[in-house]
Protein backbone atom coordinates (compact mmCIF):
# COMPACT_ATOMS: atom_id res chain seq x y z
CA UNK A 1 0.00 0.00 0.00
CA UNK A 2 2.78 2.44 0.94
CA UNK A 3 4.69 1.66 -2.26
CA UNK A 4 1.58 2.25 -4.36
CA UNK A 5 0.86 5.50 -2.55
CA UNK A 6 4.44 6.66 -3.01
CA UNK A 7 4.25 5.84 -6.69
CA UNK A 8 1.08 7.92 -7.14
CA UNK A 9 2.53 10.79 -5.13
CA UNK A 10 5.72 10.67 -7.15
CA UNK A 11 3.75 11.02 -10.36
CA UNK A 12 2.33 14.28 -9.03
CA UNK A 13 5.75 15.44 -7.93
CA UNK A 14 7.15 14.81 -11.38
CA UNK A 15 4.63 17.28 -12.81
CA UNK A 16 6.02 19.95 -10.53
CA UNK A 17 9.63 19.09 -11.34
CA UNK A 18 8.99 18.86 -15.07
CA UNK A 19 7.84 22.45 -15.21
CA UNK A 20 11.34 23.54 -14.16
CA UNK A 21 13.30 20.92 -16.05
CA UNK A 22 11.59 21.52 -19.40
CA UNK A 23 11.54 25.33 -19.39
CA UNK A 24 12.92 26.72 -22.69
CA UNK A 25 15.96 28.93 -22.27
CA UNK A 26 14.25 31.89 -23.99
CA UNK A 27 10.78 31.38 -22.48
CA UNK A 28 8.71 34.47 -21.72
CA UNK A 29 8.50 35.34 -18.02
CA UNK A 30 4.73 34.90 -18.02
CA UNK A 31 1.78 33.46 -19.96
CA UNK A 32 -1.37 35.36 -20.86
CA UNK A 33 -4.68 33.66 -20.10
CA UNK A 34 -7.35 33.57 -22.78
CA UNK A 35 -10.09 33.95 -21.83
CA UNK A 36 -9.45 36.12 -18.78
CA UNK A 37 -10.64 34.32 -15.66
CA UNK A 38 -13.26 35.98 -13.42
CA UNK A 39 -12.24 36.97 -9.92
CA UNK A 40 -13.86 35.65 -6.76
CA UNK A 41 -13.12 39.08 -5.29
CA UNK A 42 -14.57 41.71 -7.65
CA UNK A 43 -12.88 45.08 -7.61
CA UNK A 44 -9.51 43.76 -6.49
CA UNK A 45 -6.49 42.26 -8.23
CA UNK A 46 -6.58 38.60 -7.24
CA UNK A 47 -3.31 36.69 -6.85
CA UNK A 48 -3.55 32.90 -6.69
CA UNK A 49 -0.66 30.70 -5.58
CA UNK A 50 -1.09 27.15 -6.88
CA UNK A 51 0.96 24.73 -4.79
CA UNK A 52 1.10 21.33 -3.18
CA UNK A 53 2.82 20.45 0.05
CA UNK A 54 5.19 17.71 -1.14
CA UNK A 55 6.52 19.81 -4.05
CA UNK A 56 10.14 20.81 -3.24
CA UNK A 57 9.85 23.92 -5.42
CA UNK A 58 6.76 25.04 -3.50
CA UNK A 59 8.70 24.52 -0.29
CA UNK A 60 11.58 26.61 -1.63
CA UNK A 61 9.47 29.52 -2.86
CA UNK A 62 7.06 29.65 0.09
CA UNK A 63 9.16 31.96 2.34
CA UNK A 64 9.63 34.36 -0.59
CA UNK A 65 5.92 34.34 -1.39
CA UNK A 66 5.01 34.88 2.25
CA UNK A 67 7.36 37.85 2.53
CA UNK A 68 5.96 39.35 -0.67
CA UNK A 69 2.35 38.73 0.32
CA UNK A 70 2.77 40.96 3.37
CA UNK A 71 3.75 43.88 1.14
CA UNK A 72 0.72 43.73 -1.16
CA UNK A 73 -1.51 46.84 -1.06
CA UNK A 74 -5.20 46.96 -0.15
CA UNK A 75 -6.25 46.65 -3.79
CA UNK A 76 -4.84 43.13 -3.97
CA UNK A 77 -6.17 39.90 -2.46
CA UNK A 78 -3.90 36.86 -2.13
CA UNK A 79 -5.14 33.27 -2.01
CA UNK A 80 -3.29 29.98 -1.81
CA UNK A 81 -4.78 27.17 -3.89
CA UNK A 82 -3.65 23.62 -3.03
CA UNK A 83 -3.79 21.38 -6.08
CA UNK A 84 -4.35 17.66 -6.48
CA UNK A 85 -2.94 16.24 -9.70
CA UNK A 86 -3.96 12.77 -8.52
CA UNK A 87 -6.00 11.11 -5.76
CA UNK A 88 -3.01 10.63 -3.43
CA UNK A 89 -2.76 14.41 -3.02
CA UNK A 90 -6.39 14.93 -2.00
CA UNK A 91 -5.92 14.72 1.77
CA UNK A 92 -3.19 17.38 1.63
CA UNK A 93 -5.67 19.72 -0.05
CA UNK A 94 -8.02 18.91 2.78
CA UNK A 95 -5.27 19.69 5.30
CA UNK A 96 -4.78 23.22 3.98
CA UNK A 97 -8.48 24.07 3.97
CA UNK A 98 -8.95 22.54 7.42
CA UNK A 99 -6.27 24.81 8.82
CA UNK A 100 -7.98 27.72 7.09
CA UNK A 101 -11.38 26.73 8.52
CA UNK A 102 -9.92 26.57 12.04
CA UNK A 103 -8.12 29.91 11.59
CA UNK A 104 -4.78 28.15 12.03
CA UNK A 105 -2.95 28.99 8.82
CA UNK A 106 -0.08 29.99 11.08
CA UNK A 107 0.69 26.26 10.86
CA UNK A 108 0.90 26.36 7.05
CA UNK A 109 4.73 26.80 7.03
CA UNK A 110 5.01 24.03 9.61
CA UNK A 111 3.42 21.58 7.20
CA UNK A 112 6.22 22.25 4.71
CA UNK A 113 8.78 21.86 7.50
CA UNK A 114 7.27 18.57 8.67
CA UNK A 115 7.38 17.11 5.17
CA UNK A 116 10.64 18.49 3.79
CA UNK A 117 12.82 18.77 6.90
CA UNK A 118 11.37 16.26 9.32
CA UNK A 119 10.46 13.80 6.53
CA UNK A 120 7.00 13.08 7.90
CA UNK A 121 4.42 11.34 5.72
CA UNK A 122 1.40 13.66 5.69
CA UNK A 123 -0.28 12.22 2.62
CA UNK A 124 -3.09 10.39 4.40
CA UNK A 125 -5.81 11.44 6.81
CA UNK A 126 -4.65 9.44 9.85
CA UNK A 127 -1.11 10.83 9.76
CA UNK A 128 -2.42 14.33 9.09
CA UNK A 129 -4.80 14.25 12.04
CA UNK A 130 -2.12 12.84 14.36
CA UNK A 131 0.24 15.62 13.25
CA UNK A 132 -2.41 18.28 13.85
CA UNK A 133 -3.01 16.97 17.36
CA UNK A 134 0.74 17.11 18.00
CA UNK A 135 0.57 20.81 17.09
CA UNK A 136 -1.96 21.36 19.86
CA UNK A 137 -5.18 21.16 17.85
CA UNK A 138 -8.21 19.37 19.24
CA UNK A 139 -8.58 15.99 17.55
CA UNK A 140 -12.37 16.07 17.28
CA UNK A 141 -12.54 19.67 16.08
CA UNK A 142 -9.86 19.05 13.47
CA UNK A 143 -11.46 15.79 12.29
CA UNK A 144 -14.89 17.40 12.02
CA UNK A 145 -13.50 20.28 9.95
CA UNK A 146 -11.38 17.90 7.87
CA UNK A 147 -14.50 15.97 6.86
CA UNK A 148 -16.82 18.97 6.61
CA UNK A 149 -18.93 20.03 3.65
CA UNK A 150 -17.32 23.47 3.77
CA UNK A 151 -13.84 22.05 3.26
CA UNK A 152 -15.07 19.77 0.48
CA UNK A 153 -16.66 22.78 -1.25
CA UNK A 154 -13.33 24.62 -1.18
CA UNK A 155 -11.55 21.56 -2.58
CA UNK A 156 -14.02 21.46 -5.45
CA UNK A 157 -13.37 25.14 -6.14
CA UNK A 158 -9.60 24.55 -6.04
CA UNK A 159 -10.01 21.79 -8.63
CA UNK A 160 -12.05 24.12 -10.83
CA UNK A 161 -9.41 26.85 -10.60
CA UNK A 162 -6.58 24.42 -11.37
CA UNK A 163 -8.42 23.34 -14.49
CA UNK A 164 -9.59 26.76 -15.69
CA UNK A 165 -6.14 28.29 -15.18
CA UNK A 166 -4.52 25.34 -17.01
CA UNK A 167 -2.08 24.71 -14.15
CA UNK A 168 0.16 21.78 -15.05
CA UNK A 169 3.06 22.34 -12.64
CA UNK A 170 3.74 24.00 -9.31
CA UNK A 171 4.44 26.51 -7.98
CA UNK A 172 2.42 28.75 -10.29
CA UNK A 173 1.33 32.32 -9.56
CA UNK A 174 -1.78 33.69 -11.27
CA UNK A 175 -2.30 37.44 -11.36
CA UNK A 176 -5.62 39.17 -11.95
CA UNK A 177 -7.06 36.27 -13.90
CA UNK A 178 -4.86 37.39 -16.80
CA UNK A 179 -1.32 36.16 -16.25
CA UNK A 180 0.56 33.09 -15.05
CA UNK A 181 4.19 33.06 -13.97
CA UNK A 182 6.44 30.50 -12.31
CA UNK A 183 10.09 29.70 -11.62
CA UNK A 184 9.93 27.54 -14.76
CA UNK A 185 9.48 30.72 -16.80
CA UNK A 186 11.66 33.18 -14.91
CA UNK A 187 14.48 30.80 -14.07
CA UNK A 188 14.55 31.47 -10.31
CA UNK A 189 12.18 31.46 -7.37
CA UNK A 190 12.76 35.13 -6.63
CA UNK A 191 12.34 35.90 -10.31
CA UNK A 192 8.83 34.45 -10.25
CA UNK A 193 7.88 36.56 -7.24
CA UNK A 194 9.39 39.68 -8.83
CA UNK A 195 7.52 39.05 -12.08
CA UNK A 196 4.26 38.56 -10.21
CA UNK A 197 4.86 41.81 -8.35
CA UNK A 198 5.49 43.65 -11.63
CA UNK A 199 2.27 42.26 -13.12
CA UNK A 200 0.28 43.24 -10.01
CA UNK A 201 1.55 46.81 -10.26
CA UNK A 202 0.76 46.87 -13.97
CA UNK A 203 -2.86 45.87 -13.34
CA UNK A 204 -3.25 48.32 -10.46
CA UNK A 205 -2.07 51.13 -12.71
CA UNK A 206 -4.74 50.46 -15.33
Amino acid sequence: MKNALFSRLLSGLVLGLAALAMAPAQAAPYDTLDPVQPSDTPGKVEVLEFFFYTCPHCNAIEPLVEKWRKTLPDGVVFKSVPVAFNASMRDMQRLYYTLEALDRLDLHPQVFKAIHEEHKDLTQAKEIIDWAVAQGLDRQAFTDAFNSFGVQTKISRADELTKSYHVEGTPTLAIGGRYLTSPAQTGTYQGAVDEADKLVKQLLAQ
